[in-house]
C-alpha cells in the first residue's frame, strides 16, 4: 500500500499542471548568448559588489541596485558587448541612497530599479520589512540618489494591512509602462489572504501587477498573475517561487521572470524561467481586497525560456538567483539584447555568483 501511495504521489507531481514545462509561444524567440561572472571579492568605494537585485539600461550605462538594507546603493556600470558576447563589465560610479529626514524611518530592501525615460529621475522598489511592520514602497529618486517622494500604495500592501503581505514577498518587479505614462510593479508572492505560496502540487497562487501613474504616484490599474509551482522537491523544508522582474514590451504585454528555489541542492537549487504574458483580457483587480473570494480573469502566460536548457553552458552549471532583467542595446544580428543579473545574497556558505546573462530576444509579431 505504501509503495502504491508513493507511486501515485510521484505520478501526480509529474503530471500535474503546477509547473510550465513546454515552450509554446511562437511569437517570441529567446536565445542564450553568453555569461559573465564578477569576482565575489570585488570592492568599489569601500563597498562589496553583491546583492544585485535589479538592473536597467539608459544612455549607454547600466544601473545596478544592491539590496543590502544597511547600505542601500546603486552602481553606475559599463557593460561592453562585442560580437554578441560580453567583453568587459566595470563599475564607474556609486550612488548612495539619501533618505532625507522625511524618509529616515523607512527600510530600503531594494529589489528593482528603472530609469525614467523622460527625465533624469530613478524609480526603485523596496520590500520594506513586513515582520517589523515597515511598509514596502516605491520611491522616486533624483539623479544623485536623493529620495524625492514615495508612491501611494493600497492598504492591502501595507505591513499592517488585513491582507497580510508576506515578509520578503512584496514589491519585487518594476517596469516603465510601454506608453511612458507610469510604472508597473509586481509582488513576488501572493498576499496571505489572496492565496497560498506555490507548492510542489498545484495551488491558487496569484500575485498582483499594479500600474501607478508616473506623475501622481497613484495606483490606477491592476492584474492578477498565477505563479508556477515549485519545480524541485525540496530536500530540506524550504522552497519558494515568485516573480522577480517584469518588462512591458507592448500595451498589456509583459516579459515576466520567475525564480524558484528548493533547499537541499547546494548551488543548484534554482529554477529560472521567462514567460510571455498577455493581460489584454484580464480583469482590473485594483479594488479587490481579497482575490481568493473574488471572481476575475487572470492574465494569460506562456513559457518562452527555461534556464535549465543552458545550465551546461554556465559556470559550474549554476543557474543562480536571477532577480534583475532589462533590455540592452541592439545586437550585431539586429535582434534585441536582454541582460539579466543574479543576487548572490552575499552568501559565504554556499557558492553563489555575481552572474550576468546575455540573451537575444526576437519579437516576431
Amino acid at each position: 500500500m505504501k509503495k502504491f501511495l508513493l507511486l501515485s504521489l510521484s505520478s501526480f507531481i509529474l503530471t500535474s499542471c503546477a509547473v510550465s514545462r513546454k515552450i509554446e509561444n511562437q511569437n517570441i524567440e529567446v536565445a542564450f548568448l553568453d555569461e559573465y561572472v564578477l569576482d565575489k571579492n570585488l570592492q568599489f568605494k569601500d563597498t562589496e559588489i553583491g546583492g544585485i537585485s535589479g538592473i536597467d539600461f539608459k544612455n549607454g550605462y547600466y544601473f545596478l541596485v544592491s539590496d543590502q538594507a544597511s547600505n542601500p546603493r546603486i552602481y553606475k556600470t559599463k557593460i561592453e558587448i562585442q560580437n554578441n558576447s560580453f567583453d568587459t563589465i566595470y563599475i564607474e560610479d556609486l550612488l548612495k541612497i539619501d533618505k532625507t529626514k522625511e524618509f529616515s524611518e523607512i527600510v530600503l530592501d531594494l529589489e528593482a530599479i528603472r530609469l525614467d525615460s523622460q527625465s533624469n529621475e530613478i524609480l526603485v522598489t523596496s520590500e520594506g520589512s513586513i515582520d517589523e511592520k515597515r511598509d514596502p514602497g516605491i520611491f522616486r529618486l533624483n539623479e544623485n540618489g536623493k529620495i524625492l517622494e514615495s508612491f501611494s500604495i493600497p492598504e492591502y500592501f501595507q505591513a499592517s494591512g488585513e491582507q497580510k503581505p508576506r515578509h520578503n514577498g512584496v514589491f519585487e518587479g518594476l517596469t516603465e509602462t510601454f506608453d511612458k505614462s507610469g510604472f508597473w510593479v509586481a509582488t513576488e508572492l501572493p498576499l496571505e489572504r489572496d492565496g497560498a505560496k506555490p507548492k510542489i502540487y498545484p495551488t491558487r497562487s496569484h500575485i498582483r501587477l499594479t500600474k501607478f501613474d508616473k506623475h501622481t504616484g497613484e495606483p490606477i490599474k491592476q492584474y492578477a498573475y498565477k505563479l508556477d509551482g515549485i519545480s524541485k522537491l525540496p530536500i530540506n523544508y524550504f522552497a519558494v517561487n515568485g516573480v522577480t522582474e517584469i518588462l512591458e514590451y507592448a500595451p498589456d504585454r509583459f516579459l515576466v521572470l520567475e525564480r524558484a528555489f528548493s533547499a537541499g541542492y547546494g548551488s543548484h537549487g534554482n529554477t529560472v524561467k521567462i514567460f510571455d504574458v498577455d493581460a489584454s483580457k484580464a480583469t482590473n483587480t485594483l479594488n479587490f481586497e481579497n482575490l481568493k473570494k473574488a471572481d476575475y480573469q487572470k492574465v494569460k502566460k506562456s513559457l518562452i525560456f527555461n534556464f535549465k536548457s543552458v545550465e551546461d553552458q554556465l559556470t559550474d552549471e549554476i543557474i543562480d538567483n536571477i532577480e534583475g532583467m532589462c533590455f540592452g542595446p541592439e545586437l550585431s544580428n539586429g535582434k534585441k539584447s536582454l541582460i539579466l543579473v543574479a543576487d548572490n545574497n552575499f552568501n559565504t556558505y554556499v557558492k553563489q555568483l555575481n552572474q550576468f546573462i546575455l540573451l537575444a530576444i526576437d519579437f516576431k509579431k
